[in-house]
């Protein structure tokens, strides 16, 4: 099933009210590029339903933002060597100043949060809203969600240990990272279906792995190769209706 861009600028043009529900069940199957940023900001709750607050809203969070110190300090260093490298890597076009908007969301991130000590995944999580959310205050409402949420519900310190912790964007290209991620927000509990798309990967990549010694299989899962990421997230589904299926199963013996 694809949801075309004017399918999803309906729902986005709605004068009063924004339908969520639909846009979370058009979400599972891919966002358009073209919509992505403004139906994540819908998803993840940066951006209300009703409309008749939203000029307000949007000012009220941007006052804010600017407020927020983004001063160059001690870890700007640590911060602009890991954004250089991750630019190199990811070789992605965009009219932006990217290297900017990558230090000034995560510098106000860290300065806004000091219990959250900064480490370099950080700018594999930040890359998605950045490339896809248009304004610098949203993206950093959504990378705000994200690590809050990841330092919330996610307690572990290889590849199993960063594939949970950073929900795979360090593995996956940004491409398949963002239509992962379509998928992920469009479930406002994404966070218990990412284990099923951990074993989906695997399960994808099975074949190839066998045939591995094992530092090859290492570098493989550390930089995943391009994925067909519908077929990712049908085999995702399957795989957490078959083991719920086998609990229902177990419970009634």
């Amino acid at each position: 099933m694809s949801i075309t861009v004017e399918e999803y600028e309906e729902v986005l043009n709605a004068e009063v009210w924004v339908e969520v529900n639909k846009l979370r069940d058009y979400a599972r199957h891919g966002i358009s590029r073209e919509v992505r940023g403004e139906v994540w900001l819908y998803l993840l709750g940066i951006q209300e339903a009703d409309r008749s607050k939203e000029v307000s809203t949007q000012k009220q969070k941007l006052h804010e933002y600017e407020q927020i110190d983004k001063e160059p300090n001690e870890m700007t260093k640590r911060v602009r060597g890991e954004i250089s490298r991750y630019l190199r890597k990811t070789n992605i076009e965009s009219s932006r100043n990217m290297p900017r908007l990558f230090e000034d969301i995560i510098s106000a991130f860290c300065n806004h949060n000091h219990r959250v000590e900064y480490y370099p995944a950080m700018v594999n999580l930040c890359a998605p809203f950045v490339y896809s959310v248009k304004r610098e205050c949203d993206a950093f409402l959504c990378f705000e969600k994200m690590i809050n949420l990841l330092e919330e519900e996610v307690d572990i310190k290889e590849w199993a240990a960063s594939a949970l912790q950073f929900v795979l964007s360090r593995e996956l290209s940004l491409e398949n990272t963002m239509r992962l991620w379509d998928t992920y927000f469009s479930d406002p509990d994404w966070i218990e279906l990412h284990p099923f798309f951990c074993l989906a990967v695997l399960k994808h990549l099975k074949e190839s792995l066998e045939e591995l010694e094992q530092s090859e299989i290492r570098t493989m899962l550390m930089r995943l190769p391009t994925l067909d990421m519908d077929q990712i997230v049908n085999e995702a589904f399957n795989l957490r209706h078959e083991i719920r299926e086998r609990q229902i199963s177990d419970e009634g013996l």
